[in-house]
């Protein structure tokens, strides 16, 4: 009988005993997957004694409009809308006032236009914790947008403007949820910081790493971290019966690489054999055609996929539930797209190339810069070494202009208070869904405060269909009415939830056969 291409070697050589053996094992292993998760056994919901009106939310809605006409862009490091961040000052001051006159809340302006607010909980036993955001934005001119980027136009119940998710939302949504529990005269128990940096968006080098380092002269260790990253997902994981929420646990590392070669320029009628675009071409064609090795499994990635493993349709449910099985099978079908090859992977991205000056001269120079997303299990210095064996040639200069390391990954067990909290409050706002640890592709804030914390958590309260994903950065941002709502009511939430002094008893029951 011919041999199925597809099938698996080692499966061909079992005996069909040791198949039937296997097969029920799989079953087995899917079936159990399916019952209820390890985690704290919480009780009912925390309720505020008073919640929002219409009128209320009415007001929540045009906050976060004002917000959004206010031009907050940072185009470099050293150039930023200082007019507008300015103006923003004075808006947060003028639509809510009760942050800025509350007897129990501290505000400090950071570097002329971040701020830190420190609320003073009433048990200052109990270790602090620290939201995150940024009012910054990236560049957005009016081409292409069906409605101008500084506009705020609500249309069929979408706000469009440039932040509105990234991230002005959350952090206006969470000075919001502030102002509101003073409102209503809630004082949080557990004392908390946070943190809205003006320049996230090109590094974070002036807001957040200055907020850090002044809580850190001041011996601040947190219990926990809260950022924007990962959202909630509606249909973007193919074979995903539900949406789901993932948590980012860590972040991946960051390389900018500049390449240069340099040849003795002259007449194109006499052109050598190789030009330094040539040269320089070769090299960056390698690199494209030898991407950096295949580490699904090595990271929190995988953990992703195995508790997630009841949300996916039959059949992926049982290869889901048996990744001790079928990682192999699963790292190569992710390699298949952009978006799921980031996951197991350093990314390799040519973003610039510069080259010769006239058409019958043969250029001098070339250079060309690459960017590459080191994967959680790697080191910059590793894909430094696997870059310079791809390349192979000793005329291509490599200069690196900015490196850090992946992002230690933060604890997503049952015992993870911060990870714990929330999730739970992701169940409480967002009908129960299901959430699960995950790798943030892109870069926050967060990083500057791995020296408070070793509890950080990437996670933005924004419902996020497939064709919501180009508008972060791109054309035609948005978020919904309903979701900004849902988003306030995610961080009144969450500083309920974070008053607990100790998370309940987990679940002991195991699934591992």
């Amino acid at each position: 009988m011919p041999r199925c291409p597809r099938c698996s070697p080692a499966l061909l050589a079992l005996p069909l005993g040791a198949l039937g053996l296997l097969l029920v094992v799989f079953l087995l292993r899917t079936y159990r997957s399916q019952g209820p998760t390890a985690g704290p056994a919480w009780g009912p919901r925390k309720q505020l004694p008073l919640q929002p009106g219409t009128d209320e939310k009415r007001i929540w809605k045009e906050n976060l409009k004002g917000a959004i006409r206010i031009p907050t862009v940072s185009f470099s490091e050293d150039k930023l809308n200082l007019t507008a961040l300015e103006e923003f000052n004075t808006y947060i001051k003028k639509v809510f006032p009760g942050l800025f006159s509350c007897s129990f809340i501290q505000h400090e302006i950071i570097a002329g236009y971040s701020h830190l607010f420190t609320v003073h909980g009433s048990d200052l036993q109990l270790e602090p914790y620290m939201m995150l955001a940024h009012s910054d934005v990236v560049p957005a001119s009016d081409e292409g947008w069906n409605y101008p980027p500084f506009s705020a136009k609500e249309v069929d119940g979408f706000i469009y403007g440039r932040g509105t998710l990234d991230d002005k939302g959350s952090a206006i949504g969470i000075l919001q949820a502030l102002e509101f529990l003073l409102k209503i005269k809630y004082r949080p128990q557990r004392s908390f910081y946070v943190g809205i940096g003006h320049d996230e968006e090109v590094s974070g080098y002036k807001g957040a790493l200055q907020i850090a380092a002044r809580l850190e002269s001041r011996g601040v260790r947190l219990s926990f971290l809260t950022d924007e990253g990962l959202g909630i997902l509606d249909g973007v994981i193919q074979g995903m019966n539900r949406p789901i929420a993932l948590i980012g646990a860590t972040e991946k590392g960051y390389i900018t690489m500049d390449l240069s070669a340099e040849m003795q320029p002259g007449h194109s009628s006499m052109p050598p054999r190789e030009t330094s675009i040539g040269i320089l071409a070769a090299a960056v064609s390698r690199l494209e055609q030898n991407p950096m090795p295949n580490l699904f499994g090595s990271g929190p990635e995988k953990a992703t996929f195995e508790q997630l493993a009841p949300e996916f349709s039959f059949p992926v449910n049982v290869i889901m539930s048996n990744l001790w099985f079928f990682t192999p099978l699963v790292s190569r079908i992710l390699e298949g797209k952009s978006s799921s090859n980031a996951l197991v992977r350093t990314t390799t991205a040519v973003t610039m190339f510069h080259a010769g000056v006239k058409s019958n001269i043969i250029p001098p120079s070339a250079s060309a810069t690459v960017n590459f997303r080191i994967h959680p299990a790697q080191t910059v210095q590793e894909v430094i070494d696997i870059v310079k064996h791809a390349i192979s040639d000793d005329r291509v200069k490599i200069t690196i202009k900015n490196a850090f390391e992946p992002l230690p990954v933060s604890p997503y067990d049952e015992k993870s208070f911060g990870y714990q909290i929330v999730g739970r409050t992701i169940r409480d706002v967002f009908s129960g869904i299901t959430f699960a640890p995950g790798v943030c592709v892109g870069n926050t804030d967060s990083r500057h405060y791995v020296r408070l914390t070793q509890h950080i958590y990437r996670f933005s309260p924004i419902w996020l269909k497939p064709e919501d994903i180009s508008r972060i950065h791109g054309l035609n941002e948005r978020i919904s009415v309903q979701n900004y709502e849902l988003l306030v009511q995610f961080y009144l939430q969450l500083i309920q939830n974070a008053d607990t002094e100790v998370l309940p008893t987990p679940h002991l029951e195991s699934h591992e056969l």
